[in-house]
């Protein structure tokens, strides 16, 4: 177990819920955790799948969801690996903080079955349904408020239906030992500066460690460069500031630690899909 990786995603309170289509030659991840829930409708693929102690195949319509810190990965057939341009891996994956909506679900009576949904997660739960099939492919086509509403909408089927199967056995224990505490001063610092200019020297005499052995080091407890993941934060940050209507494009640019607004422009883009913009009028109209 000495190879799992502890990913960080870029997932926050103002924004608990990520979602989105994927499209692969093949499964490439390695065997890694969360604290954040994850939801994963395989449209397309087959493979040999990895959640806590349970090892089993896989096929496309499946449905997975995988609780908070369960150790998963998923593996493509062999054939998927021969570059058959054929052959895709294709889906829906969606990952949400582990204390969404918090307080309804433990104390409003309407939720106890989705609290017993994810309590049942941490060892994962398989699904097999064409229905939620169907609500999984329209997710990451809503946004805002209707993007929420059919995830609630998701979370109460998965909660009321009989086609399902927790899959890690019932004597499972997740007793994975994680190295937590130097990884977890480092985002917590993050948190606190990624919107000024933090240099990789900077970090990893804070980290106490050279520069070279901070990055293997920040790739292997993420998942991502260091480079990336202050990207992916300062993304975050600025969808939440294109809601707020009384602040410019380059304002909000320069807010969120980017140096010109055309290298802001084009790396929200490539994360987003739209222009900062076209995302703003999107997401002010749902």
């Amino acid at each position: 177990m000495k190879d799992i990786m502890n990913e960080r995603l870029p997932i926050s309170k103002s924004f608990p819920l990520k979602v989105r289509f994927f499209d692969y030659e093949h499964f490439s991840y390695p065997l890694h955790f969360h604290s954040e829930y994850e939801i994963i409708y395989i449209k397309e693929s087959t493979g040999t799948r990895f959640l806590g102690n349970n090892i089993a195949q896989y096929q496309a319509g499946d449905i997975l969801l995988i609780g908070s810190n369960l150790p998963h990965f998923l593996k493509s057939d062999a054939i998927y690996h021969t570059g058959n341009t054929d052959l895709r891996v294709k889906g829906t994956i969606i990952q949400f903080e582990k204390d969404f909506m918090y307080y309804a679900i433990n104390h409003y009576p309407h939720f106890i079955k989705i609290k017993k949904l994810l309590q049942d997660s941490i060892r994962g739960i398989y699904f097999s349904s064409a229905k939620l099939q169907d609500l999984l492919a329209k997710l990451p086509l809503e946004n805002g408020l209707n993007q929420l509403m059919l995830f609630l909408e998701i979370l109460k089927e998965m909660s009321e239906t009989d086609n399902r199967q927790i899959i890690s056995t019932s004597d499972f224990i997740n007793e994975t030992i994680y190295d937590t505490a130097r990884i977890d001063k480092i985002i917590s610092y993050l948190n606190k500066n990624y919107t000024r200019h933090i240099s990789l020297e900077e970090i990893a005499s804070f980290a106490a460690m050279n520069a070279a052995a901070f990055c293997r080091y920040f790739k292997s407890k993420t998942g991502k460069s260091f480079k990336n993941y202050i990207l992916d934060m300062r993304i975050g940050y600025a969808c939440k500031l294109l809601l707020m209507e009384d602040i410019s494009i380059s304002q909000l640019s320069s807010q969120c630690g980017f140096d010109t607004i055309s290298h802001f422009n084009k790396t929200f883009k490539k994360n987003m899909g739209y222009v900062p913009s076209q995302y703003r009028k999107t997401m002010l109209k749902n």
